[in-house]
């Protein structure tokens, strides 16, 4: 597994914190994507997260509400869904805008996921640590449940 944080000040105007991190796993695309297509479950395997409650089927412009670790609610729209390889949720924090793309394709022997984080307002280069502190064990348990482990 491989990530990376930076920050998007000389990259994109209004970007101040990026992070990537890319997973393997032998688990096939589509079990990864039952996973994330299943908000009720993803407290199950990202630790930041305690419940999500989403309006309507797992399409885009789905919104709802989630619950992150200390019982800090955050609202929740998918902005971005194509069906068995990528979505992108946006969460909504004061003036913080995070940007989390998921993406997963399938290779030989299984799949390689991807998440990227993306964090604009004031303080995200302060909270993008934070928000993304997680990210490895959220990998790693998201691949032990698509593995079946």
């Amino acid at each position: 597994m491989t990530g990376s944080a930076t920050s998007g000040r000389d990259k994109l105007p209004g970007v101040t914190f990026e992070y990537t991190r890319t997973a393997m796993t032998t688990a096939p695309a589509r079990a990864v994507w039952e996973l994330w297509s299943d908000p009720g479950c993803w407290h199950s395997w990202d630790p930041a997260v305690e419940s999500v409650a989403m309006e309507g089927h797992f399409a885009e412009g789905a919104a709802g509400t989630m619950v992150l670790t200390g019982g800090i609610e955050v609202p929740v729209t998918l902005e971005l869904v194509e069906p068995g390889a990528r979505y992108m949720d946006r969460l909504e924090m004061g003036e913080l805008r995070i940007h989390i793309d998921h993406v997963v394709k399938g290779v030989d022997g299984g799949a390689e996921i991807t998440v990227s984080t993306i964090i604009t307002g004031p303080g995200a280069d302060d909270i993008g640590p934070m928000v993304t502190a997680d990210a490895p064990k959220a990998m790693d348990a998201l691949c032990a449940m698509a593995e079946g482990r």
